[in-house]
């Protein structure tokens, strides 16, 4: 009888896009982030992707010694695999958004995969008048921001980071950033299994229409050969699920959790990420499959284990 086949939840629980204010479920403590993380692992999440913030006024906080406190704590708790940002916030350099991965060696790390515009300013609008912090608006305002991921910069990231053995989530916001893994995989600074991320629905990425899903799904198996890379899916805001689903029915894995949405349905804040892991998990398992728990998640991604982390 044939196996069936297991979908990786990633559950990213914070991230540095939602503020504050726009929602009182998203976690910015320590003490937060580390019950969100283990809430989503129990549910069902393989995998959690994390970031920190200031505890003060929730702003993303990417030193290295505010991830201490939540790491200790998860890795007390659960089995789940971590995954620390490299992203950080789009407005930080590159030696600020690498720091907490260099320092805690973590099983598995985001990299962008180009520089691109990212466009929150859209956000603002909708929540105007509900702000309660100055950096929350001029954040949120800023046309101008440049998320920058050069080729140097995701260099210096892939040969800090992999002299560890972290493996990465690679994250593909457009068609480009495809073909920019594909220089790196050819040029042999990466190695498989690939783990790709493709992001839907961002200001400055691709869109989040089902025809983008499946060129980006295309372009990816043209590039790297149909089924000899683990792809997943990141859908923003409202497109989370339905972008999760077409994913799940077409081969792939799925990421969900209040960095990527703060809705549960339209117009109703989601109480927490384990809220979406739940929501996920009942469409992948409808689907006849099943979710994969992280010691099945370590070995589809060849990670290196929980026990050779620095926290």
């Amino acid at each position: 009888m044939a196996t069936t086949r297991k979908v990786i939840i990633t559950c990213a629980v914070t991230g540095a896009i939602h503020t504050p204010s726009m929602s009182e479920y998203l976690p910015v403590k320590a003490d937060e982030i580390a019950e969100a993380a283990i809430g989503a692992a129990e549910a069902g999440a393989a995998i959690v992707h994390l970031h920190a913030r200031d505890p003060e006024d929730g702003r993303p906080d990417q030193s290295a010694e505010a991830f201490k406190p939540f790491l200790d704590v998860i890795k007390q708790r659960s089995d789940c695999v971590v995954n620390i940002t490299t992203g950080g916030a789009p407005t930080m350099s590159i030696q600020d958004r690498v720091r907490p991965a260099e320092q805690w060696k973590p099983e598995l790390a985001s990299l962008n995969m180009g520089s691109m515009n990212f466009g929150l300013f859209p956000m603002l609008k909708r929540f105007e008048g509900k702000l309660k912090h100055q950096w929350e608006k001029d954040y949120l305002g800023n046309k101008g921001i440049l998320f920058r991921n050069t080729f140097e910069d995701i260099e210096h990231i892939l040969s800090t980071l992999g002299a560890n053995g972290t493996r990465f989530e690679f994250e593909c916001y457009d068609t480009a950033h495809l073909y920019n893994l594909k220089h790196f995989v050819d040029a042999g600074l990466v190695k498989g299994p690939l783990f790709i991320q493709t992001v839907f629905g961002l200001l400055g990425g691709i869109g989040a229409h089902s025809d983008d899903v499946l060129h980006m799904k295309r372009t990816a198996d043209r590039l790297f050969g149909e089924g000899s890379y683990r792809w997943s899916v990141l859908g923003a805001g409202r497109n989370q699920l339905p972008i999760a689903a077409m994913s799940a029915a077409m081969g792939g894995h799925v990421r969900v959790g209040l960095e990527d949405s703060i809705w549960a349905g339209p117009g109703r804040l989601a109480t927490s990420s384990a809220e979406q892991v739940v929501a996920a998990r009942q469409i992948i398992e409808g689907l006849g499959l099943e979710i994969a728990s992280p010691a099945e998640a370590r070995a589809l991604l060849e990670l290196k284990g929980a026990d050779k982390v620095a926290f």
